[in-house]
């Protein structure tokens, strides 16, 4: 089981949904909600010799850096393999999916806007897959 959850998309909105979807799960405590990327990165980044499993639900599109600028510093600064991301997006295009997939250490789903309580569910048990 998770011990953080990493809400990081630029529409607060979002985030507050996202928490809603938590919350119902009993699980609000574990949230750290980003609408900064770069603050998101940062977080993770202080955190970086923990082992302990973290989750973050990434949005693609963002204006201060995208999704998969995010997924690029992971890779570059060698963060663990304990951290799993689940791409959260409104993009239809195929392409975002493949490119998802260059990041298989740590990208573990791709789901569409709005989450559900269904897809949320998958992803805490560990069922939801790209």
């Amino acid at each position: 089981m998770y011990t953080e959850i990493y809400l990081v998309d630029d529409l607060e909105m979002t985030n507050v949904m996202h928490q809603v979807l938590f919350r119902q799960l009993g699980m609000e405590d574990r949230i750290k909600s980003y609408t900064n990327p770069e603050e998101a990165l940062d977080d993770l980044r202080m955190d970086k010799d923990s082992a302990e499993p973290k989750l973050v639900l990434l949005d693609i599109c963002m204006p201060e850096m995208n999704g998969f600028e995010f997924l690029e510093f992971m890779v570059l600064e060698e963060f663990p393999v304990n951290i799993d991301v689940i791409i959260v997006t409104s993009s239809t295009e195929p392409a975002d999916r493949i490119l998802s997939e260059q990041y298989p250490q740590f990208v573990k789903g791709f789901v569409q806007k709005p989450l559900q309580i269904e897809n949320l569910v998958e992803i805490m048990s560990g069922s939801y897959c790209v």
